[in-house]
């Protein structure tokens, strides 16, 4: 006889991700939105592309939520010269042991930033593939596990690509969310410029950690026991259905992004206190998951550009399917 699942503590595991989220706010001014989906993935155990123009915040975002979990962090600049082993770790051979011995490389870290990851070659790239996708690295034929929670936040610049190389459709579909941090607005730049504490790098900032390793594993353990009713699954699969008989779209969202939009909705549901899914909690994550998995069949020059056009299409498929009650 199986045991009967526990309840999920929704109201308290709310409390703890809303003072994640302000604590995070307390540097990141005018974003509450961009926080609460990258909280969203956290709480997911998914990882995060953060695309936009140089200067607006994509590292310092990263920064401060590695340093409001407590739990080890890495960063890592990604350049053309980088190699596999700069990023996985090397086997160096030991002379009072006499035999070769692994060196762990930053990957090996509960939050890792690939800061603008699309200037390495792709063969750097795919280095992060087994442990994106398995928590896991093989090396000399010797697995060894990144650590829990994991999360792997990359930034890149959508604009200038002397120089880069893009990520392929196999690595981009690795990372749950694709994120747009926009310039902040009047007031909440003007609050940016009367810090005192502005010194153009995001290792001076003030920033403690308000949630244990402990309880970020133990919110991502209950993620996928939030109720999911079957006219919820439905809508899920009618919104697939909808991309992949889409004109526009060069190819549908695959199945593993199904999964990932089930997912998303879950941990949003998490996220507002609730341990079940309402077809806000779909909708509110849609365009973050799918984004970046959809391709037009005339694409345009200008991937920001690009990007809204697929975001409109969303929309329009949104208001076409109707919503269960």
């Amino acid at each position: 006889m199986s045991t009967p699942a526990k309840p999920i503590p929704a109201p308290r595991i709310k409390e703890t991700l809303d003072n994640l989220r302000q604590n995070i706010g307390t540097v990141i001014r005018g974003k509450d939105e961009v926080i609460r989906q990258v909280v969203v993935s956290l709480v997911a155990g998914g990882h995060v592309l953060i695309e936009d123009l140089p200067g607006v915040g994509k590292t310092t975002l990263a920064y401060c939520l590695a340093r409001s979990v407590d739990c080890t962090f890495s960063r890592i600049q990604f350049t053309s010269d980088l190699l596999p082993s700069d990023v996985i770790g090397v086997s160096i051979y030991d002379d009072q042991l006499k035999e070769f011995v692994f060196k762990k490389g930053p990957i090996f870290a509960n939050i890792v930033l690939a800061d603008e990851i699309n200037r390495t070659t792709p063969k750097t790239q795919s280095s992060l593939l087994e442990a994106m996708d398995r928590g896991k690295v093989t090396v000399d034929g010797q697995t060894y596990t990144v650590g829990s929670p994991f999360a792997v936040f990359a930034t890149q610049n959508p604009v200038d690509y002397e120089g880069t190389f893009p990520l392929p459709e196999s690595q981009m579909d690795r990372f749950h969310m694709r994120l747009q941090m926009g310039y902040p607005q009047y007031d909440d730049e003007m609050q940016i410029l009367m810090r005192s504490d502005n010194r153009g790098s995001y290792d001076t900032i003030d920033i403690g950690p308000v949630v244990t390793k402990k309880e970020v594993q133990e919110i991502q353990h209950y993620t996928p026991q939030v109720f999911v009713e079957e006219s919820i699954l439905h809508y899920i699969l009618q919104l697939v259905q909808a991309t992949r008989t889409e004109s526009e779209f060069e190819a549908g969202v695959s199945t593993r992004g199904t999964l990932a939009l089930k997912l998303a909705a879950q941990a949003n549901a998490l996220v507002e206190g609730r341990g079940f899914v309402i077809p806000d909690d779909v909708s509110g994550v849609l365009r973050a998951v799918f984004t970046h998995r959809l391709k037009l069949r005339r694409q345009t020059s200008d991937p920001m550009e690009e990007r809204r056009l697929v975001e409109g299409i969303l929309n329009r498929l949104l208001d076409s399917i109707p919503v269960p009650t």
